[in-house]
């Protein structure tokens, strides 16, 4: 599984599940209790650029700068980052443990991408839910037929 999944499954499933960063937060025990996880970086704020694709010409601008929590851990050599947008310092640690364990090939991560997806899918259960409790108060302005 690609970081970019992985890490908004993770962000995705705290924020919108009960769990509320559960599932990081078990995967990243895992690796403290068998592992010496050096902090590089304390979770910390900092701004990052927000790059944007102008659809009518394809060119690239920077729209503005977003305020987002990042940590940096190293395990075996191996460093994990983890960037949120979001003030939830403890989730950007986990994150960062959990990227250093996949980038340090760590033999626990071979039996996370099952919880992952069964996590991705309870995500859009609820997602979907309530996509449908929205369409159910959509309101229809095509009431005039031209004849």
């Amino acid at each position: 599984m690609k970081r970019k999944r992985r890490t908004e499954i993770l962000i995705n499933g705290a924020r919108e599940l009960a769990g509320s960063g559960e599932l990081a937060a078990q995967l990243a025990e895992e690796i403290l209790e068998r592992y010496d996880v050096k902090t590089i970086e304390e979770p910390n704020q900092g701004l990052v650029m927000v790059k944007v694709r102008e659809t009518a010409q394809k060119s690239l601008f920077y729209l503005g700068e977003v305020l987002v929590t990042e940590c940096k851990v190293q395990i075996n050599g191996s460093i994990g980052l983890g960037v949120l947008h979001s003030h939830d310092r403890k989730l950007a640690y986990h994150l960062a443990v959990i990227d250093a364990a996949y980038e340090a090939g760590l033999k626990e991560t071979a039996d996370w991408t099952d919880r992952l997806i069964q996590e991705e899918a309870a995500y859009q259960k609820q997602r979907l839910a309530v996509q449908s409790g929205v369409l159910k108060t959509k309101v229809s302005f095509e009431t005039m037929d031209e004849e």
